[in-house]
């Protein structure tokens, strides 16, 4: 068994026992494997592990994997998430090449993809991105704003809402985890009994997906716990001697 294997029968372990605990059906919460800086032969590796959906936060190097996976993996349809902050001039790239996107807090993003999705690829799957915790250099809408920026994507063509996702500040403290996630839920629900018929709730990661499982969570996206830890980054060349 490679470590990958390994990692995701772990994980998909922890997701049962915590299923079980908040008694719930483990088929109602979908693994979303986080592959930022890995390659796609770790891709190729999970997907030869049972994995079939992938989390990409930078656009180009997902992008990238997309197209490659294309060519190592056949007869496997594989599902992919652009789940990191989006700028505008992203957002042809993702509406081409990815099937959701998490990170939508802004109708001109929205906009845009709605506008640059091709027909024939059906409607781009997205979640509204909501800064729960109101840090100031987070994304996200603000809960305040959301009802509003939730009823306007839901009307463009080319886009299906599908829900919410959220990256509260990380703390130790299952309880803390819990309380934000709930602030989470209830805005889901608040805007689904408003007419809005959202079906994904896009919290957790390696550290917290036992609190948002709890909380009602359907898709946790999970890097570390899956992959491993990244790899570092080579410092930069300079043209200059080392000292």
């Amino acid at each position: 068994m490679t470590t990958i294997e390994s990692n995701l029968q772990g994980v998909r372990q922890r997701l049962e026992r915590a299923c079980a605990a908040a008694q719930r059906d483990v088929r109602g919460v979908t693994l979303l494997a986080v592959s930022k800086t890995f390659g796609p032969e770790d891709v190729a590796e999970a997907v030869a592990a049972g994995q079939r959906a992938f989390g990409e936060n930078y656009v180009q190097e997902g992008v990238e994997k997309v197209l490659a996976l294309r060519g190592m993996v056949s007869g496997v349809a594989l599902e992919w998430h652009c789940i990191g902050p989006l700028q505008s001039n992203k957002t042809r790239l993702v509406a081409t090449h990815f099937d959701w996107v998490h990170s939508v807090d802004r109708l001109k993003i929205a906009q845009r993809l709605s506008e640059q999705r091709p027909a024939d690829m059906g409607p781009l799957q997205v979640c509204l991105q909501v800064n729960i915790d109101g840090g100031a250099n987070k994304a996200g809408v603000t809960p305040d704003a959301l009802g509003e920026l939730a009823r306007a994507v839901a009307a463009l063509p080319g886009l299906r809402l599908r829900g919410l996702m959220s990256i509260p500040e990380p703390s130790d403290d299952p309880a803390v985890q819990r309380m934000l996630f709930r602030r989470v839920r209830e805005l889901f629900d608040r805007l689904n009994a408003e007419g809005l018929a959202m079906d994904t709730l896009s919290m957790g990661m390696s550290d917290d997906l036992e609190a948002a499982v709890a909380e009602g969570s359907t898709l946790v996206r999970v890097g570390r716990a899956v992959f491993g830890y990244r790899p570092r980054k080579a410092p930069p060349v300079t043209s200059s001697p080392a000292p």
